[in-house]
């Protein structure tokens, strides 16, 4: 939808196997996120479900970005890594725990973005990164649902396509209109696709809900024109 003419990605890394992905964010100079970079400003929210690539977020952070990495399966509450790069036991989740659960589990590991935003008292995410298995549909809904998308300057999301995602129902019609609906809603806030990539080592799917351990996916980034 928009032509980002610097561009970085991890997929310049000398390791070119097919797993890779490349999470790929926009330094033209209209976006501001270089800008972010240089004067050590940048923020890296990264949302994940165990994954021990972290090659995007090690780089960011080097580059000058606090990054700061949700992942349930961290051993510990939060880990600060290196001076820049911080690892969380936090699954980000479409909703927070129910009241009477989170009264028995003060210390419960799940928690909507927004909450999370707002415990932390940062206001602002220059890059959202999201690998979360499916999960991500309803992720995005609870984003625009709350107006988190207002304090984000960049989206990279793996999406995948082939079963509808978590507490995602109804026929495939249905279904292709509800992601539709997301990614239209992206467009009336102002965020434009400037990348687009799909590992064609994968199973190309569509709704095979039948298919045992299948995956089809693209990780696509997007920029809020919007943003200041």
């Amino acid at each position: 939808q928009i032509a980002c003419d610097h561009m970085n990605t991890d997929s310049l890394a000398t390791d070119s196997s097919p797993a890779q992905k490349p999470w790929s964010v926009c330094l033209d100079d209209r976006f501001g996120l270089a800008h972010q970079i240089r004067s050590k400003q940048c923020r890296l929210y990264s949302l994940g479900l165990g994954s021990d690539d972290t090659r995007f977020e090690v780089s960011m952070a080097n580059n000058g970005c606090e990054v700061h990495r949700f992942d349930p399966s961290v051993k510990s509450a939060h880990v600060l890594q290196n001076q820049r790069l911080w690892y969380h036991r936090l699954s980000i989740d479409w909703r927070d725990p129910h009241p009477a659960v989170a009264a028995q589990k003060p210390h419960s590991s799940t928690r909507k973005l927004g909450s999370v935003l707002n415990e932390f008292g940062h206001h602002k995410i220059d890059v959202l990164k999201a690998d979360l298995e499916s999960a991500e549909w309803k992720v995005l809904e609870n984003l625009i649902l709350e107006d988190v998308l207002e304090q984000i300057g960049q989206l990279i999301f793996e999406i995948h396509l082939h079963w509808p995602g978590f507490e995602v129902s109804g026929s495939d019609s249905s279904v292709v209109r509800f992601w539709y609906s997301l990614l239209k809603e992206l467009e009336l806030k102002d965020f434009r696709l400037f990348h687009s990539y799909k590992d064609l080592s994968k199973p190309q799917l569509f709704l095979k809900k039948d298919i045992f351990n299948a995956s089809s996916c693209y990780t696509l980034s997007w920029v809020n024109t919007r943003w200041k």
